[in-house]
C-alpha cells in the first residue's frame, strides 16, 4: 500500500470509474466522494475503497472527506445539471474544492479539465473548463491540470454522440464544425496519465496538454468509427446549421439530452489541440492511434469474437452504452420457489423446445439457415445441464449463475447484436418473480429497422415465452 491518501472527487462519473480502480491496483489508499452512493455500489471496486457522501455545492458537507487526504482528484463538471447555469454551478464547486483542500492540508490536486486555444475566445463550456483550472490554483493548493480533447471510450459522452450519429444515420448534413480539428485521445491513455502523475514531481503547478498522435477533424472521426463497424456513411456539409440546430438534430435522432448536446457541439466549433509536448517530456507514455482507440471502445459492438479483448468475467452488455441498447422486458410473479423457477428456464431449447409458439422458434431457425445461420440444428450440449460457452440452439451461454440467472449471447443472423436474459428472484418461500430481458444493439439503420419491424411479432413471442415458463414453473411446483 502506497503512503499517500487518495480522494476521488465524482467517482460516479465516466472517468472516475475508470480511475479509481487503476489507483487501487497501484496500491494507493482511495476514498472517494459521491452525491449519491447508489451511483457506485454497482462498481466491482465499492468495497474496497472509503465512501464519503457530499455535495460539491455544499462546502459544509466536505469537511470530512478531505481529511488525511493526500491527493485530491477534482472530476466533475456540472453540464448535465438542471439545477440551472453549469459555469456558474461549476464556478461554486471549484471554489469549495479549493477551500476544503486548503483547510485539510491537501498536498495537490489533479484536475482533468478541456483543450482549447489559451489565447482566442472559447466555447462556454470551454471557458468553464479553464475557468475550473483557475479557480483551483487560486486556492493555493498546488495544481496539476491536464487538458483533454475528445475521449474516446464507451460510454464517453463526446464519443456515444459520434457512435450514435454514425451507427444511425447512412447520409449526414452536417454542419462547418465538422472540419474543425481536434486531437482525440483513448481513455486507457487518460487514465495512464492521471494515475501516473503523483510519482511525477515536475508535474506539478503545470498545465499539461494530453492527446492522441493524430490531429483530425471530426468528419476524420466519424468516417473512421464507420469503417471500424462495417459501415458505409456519406457526410454532406452546408453552411445553414447553427449549434442550437444542431443540437436539436442530435436530441432527435440520438438519445443524447439536447442541453449537454449543446454546449458539446458549442465547444466542436474551436480547435482543440495540445500546444505544449509536456506529456512527452514527462511521462513515459505512448498515446494509442485514433482507430486503436475506437476499435476498443466498440470492441464489444464489434461482430468478430476475435477482436473482443479484455471483458473475462464482466459482461459484454454492462460495456455497452445503455442508449444504444433496445430493450423487451416481462416480469411476473410465479407461484413457485426460485430453484423451480431457475430449472425450468435453464432447460430451455434443444429436444424440449422453447415452451411457447414452438413453430416460430423453427421458422426463425430455417431462416436463419437460409442466411448461413446454424438454425436450431446445434440443439443443447446436454438435457440436464448448461455451462458457460455451450451452445443452445442458435445462442451461446455467456453468464449463468445459479438459482438466480441465465444469459444467452444469440448466435443467428441478425443485423446487430441480441442477447435474452432470464432473472429470478426471491419473493418468499414459495413465490418468485422472474425477469425475463431480450436486449438488441442494431448495427446501422438496417439493425434499427430490423427491430421495430419485427418488435410486435418478437413482443408477442417473448411475452407468451415468459408466460410459459411461469406456468411450467408452477405446475411442476404443484405435482
Amino acid at each position: 500500500m502506497k503512503e499517500q491518501n487518495i480522494l476521488v472527487i465524482g467517482a460516479g462519473g465516466y472517468i472516475g470509474s475508470h480511475l479509481v480502480p487503476r489507483l487501487l491496483e497501484s496500491g494507493y489508499k482511495v476514498r472517494c466522494l459521491v452525491r449519491d452512493s447508489k451511483k457506485i455500489t454497482g462498481e466491482s471496486w465499492f468495497n474496497s475503497v472509503e465512501v464519503f457522501k457530499g455535495d460539491i455545492l455544499d462546502l459544509a458537507s466536505l469537511q470530512h472527506a478531505f481529511e488525511n487526504v493526500n491527493i485530491a482528484y477534482y472530476l466533475v463538471h456540472s453540464m448535465g445539471n438542471p439545477k440551472g447555469d453549469f459555469a456558474k454551478l461549476d464556478r461554486l464547486a471549484a471554489r469549495n474544492a479549493g477551500k476544503a483542500a486548503k483547510g485539510a492540508g491537501v498536498s495537490r490536486i489533479i484536475y482533468l479539465g478541456g483543450l482549447g486555444r489559451r489565447n482566442l475566445p472559447q466555447s462556454v463550456h470551454l471557458k468553464s473548463r479553464h475557468e475550473v483550472g483557475n479557480i483551483l490554483r487560486a486556492s493555493s493548493v498546488p495544481v496539476t491540470e491536464f487538458r483533454a480533447a475528445v475521449i474516446i471510450g464507451a460510454r464517453s459522452l463526446s464519443f456515444e454522440m459520434i457512435h450514435h450519429l454514425t451507427n444511425r444515420l447512412p447520409v449526414m448534413i452536417c454542419p462547418q464544425w465538422v472540419i474543425t480539428k481536434t486531437q482525440p485521445i483513448s481513455i486507457n491513455d487518460v487514465i495512464g496519465y492521471l494515475v501516473a502523475a503523483p510519482d511525477i514531481p515536475r508535474s506539478v503547478d503545470r498545465i499539461i496538454d494530453i492527446g492522441g498522435p493524430e490531429i483530425l477533424t471530426y468528419r476524420d472521426m466519424m468516417l473512421t468509427v464507420a469503417q471500424v463497424l462495417g459501415l458505409k456513411r456519406w457526410l454532406i456539409k452546408v453552411p445553414v446549421l447553427t449549434p442550437r440546430l444542431s443540437s436539436y438534430w442530435v436530441g432527435l435522432v440520438t438519445p443524447i439530452p439536447i442541453r449537454p448536446a449543446r454546449a458539446l457541439i458549442e465547444g466542436l466549433r474551436h480547435e482543440t489541440v495540445c500546444e505544449n509536448d509536456d506529456a512527452r517530456k514527462l511521462f513515459d507514455i505512448e498515446p494509442m492511434p485514433f482507430v486503436t482507440a475506437v476499435q476498443k471502445a466498440l470492441s464489444t459492438v464489434l461482430f468478430s469474437d476475435s477482436i473482443i479483448e479484455g471483458f473475462v468475467g464482466e459482461s459484454v452488455i454492462r460495456q455497452i452504452e445503455p442508449s444504444h441498447i433496445l430493450i423487451d422486458r416481462q416480469q411476473l410473479t410465479v407461484n413457485a420457489p426460485v430453484k423451480v423457477v431457475f430449472d425450468v428456464f435453464t432447460g430451455i431449447g434443444g429436444e424440449k423446445g422453447w415452451y411457447y409458439a414452438n413453430w416460430l422458434w423453427m421458422i426463425r431457425g430455417f431462416i436463419d439457415e437460409i442466411f448461413g445461420g446454424m438454425g436450431l440444428r446445434r440443439g443443447r450440449h446436454d438435457a440436464a445441464t448448461l455451462s458457460v460457452g455451450d451452445s443452445l440452439d442458435f445462442w451461446r451461454v455467456e453468464e449463468l449463475e445459479t438459482a438466480k440467472r441465465l444469459l444467452l449471447r444469440a448466435e443467428m443472423k441478425v443485423p446487430g447484436k441480441a442477447w435474452l436474459e432470464f432473472e429470478v428472484e426471491l419473493i418468499d418461500q414459495h413465490k418468485s418473480k422472474l425477469t425475463q430481458t431480450a436486449r438488441f444493439y442494431p448495427r446501422g439503420l438496417l439493425g434499427i429497422c430490423y427491430w421495430y419491424g419485427v418488435y410486435p411479432l418478437h413482443k408477442l413471442v417473448f411475452k407468451g415465452l415468459a408466460s410459459a415458463i411461469a406456468r411450467k414453473a408452477e405446475a411442476s411446483y404443484a405435482n
